[in-house]
């Protein structure tokens, strides 16, 4: 299998303040790779560098045949195509209030990639009805629960049309009862054979659907591998703490 993402010696500062100090990784074509780390370890991060929502300081990301040297300083042309091949699912949902739900999934397709209307709400349709949403098309995101509102979320990225699929902690901000129905849309997706990073601090599902978790800690990926090794048997005694703290937190 071949590696749709490949991440080299990536690092990011804010101010004073190294994030990621050396971060290398691979992602599969067809996998899920999860992020699992401590608050402040730079999982998002991470995440926001696959997308340049937050450039590099230095490093080479390839996403398919697209690959950009943040040393090298690109320029808007060649992040412009660099962000085109990602779409992202954030925390808390992002979505425009003023817009319907439909609305907000055909945004991206028709805005910021010119295709045409009619063919970009068909398939806004059809992924709404993929994330079980297709009765909710005409109503305010505000008519919707926040599970609902993040499974728009999703449409939404899905309707870019993207290689990877990038999600930032995509069940933090909701209540206990709706995560599950979010963590289900994601299943169905790797099953279909999406390629996915999923920061997120659900242990119980990156065991059932990862291909490989990355532990990150102190900017770098202090351990990685299939979730049966880092999960059940982690080679690095901070990611057992970890792990007892998450799990067995009293």
């Amino acid at each position: 299998m071949s590696d749709l993402l490949k991440v080299q010696n990536v690092r990011k500062s804010f101010g004073d303040h190294l994030v990621l100090r050396d971060i290398s990784f691979d992602v599969p074509a067809g996998s899920v790779t999860t992020v699992i780390g401590p608050s402040g370890s730079g999982k998002t991060t991470v995440l926001r560098t696959l997308n340049a929502l937050d450039q590099a300081d230095a490093g080479v990301i390839t996403i398919g045949d697209v690959s950009v040297d943040f040393a090298g300083r690109p320029d808007r042309a060649t992040l412009s195509r660099f962000r085109g091949q990602s779409g992202m699912v954030f925390q808390s949902h992002n979505l425009f209030p003023h817009k319907t739900v439909v609305e907000n999934v055909l945004e991206g397709p028709v805005v910021v990639q010119k295709r045409p209307r009619a063919e970009a709400r068909a398939e806004a349709l059809r992924l709404l009805g993929q994330v079980g949403l297709a009765e909710k098309a005409d109503q305010y995101p505000y008519q919707l629960s926040g599970g609902q509102q993040q499974r728009v979320g999703i449409a939404r990225a899905l309707a870019l049309r993207p290689k990877l699929m990038l999600f930032d902690e995509p069940t933090s901000a909701l209540d206990p009862e709706l995560v599950g129905e979010v963590l289900h849309v994601i299943k169905d997706l790797a099953q279909q054979g999406w390629t996915m990073v999923v920061v997120t601090h659900e242990i119980r599902f990156a065991q059932q659907v990862a291909d490989q978790v990355l532990f990150i800690d102190g900017g770098v990926v202090a351990e990685s591998g299939p979730p049966g090794q880092v999960l059940s048997e982690p080679a690095q005694a901070r990611t057992r703490q970890f792990l007892q703290r998450i799990l067995d937190p009293i």
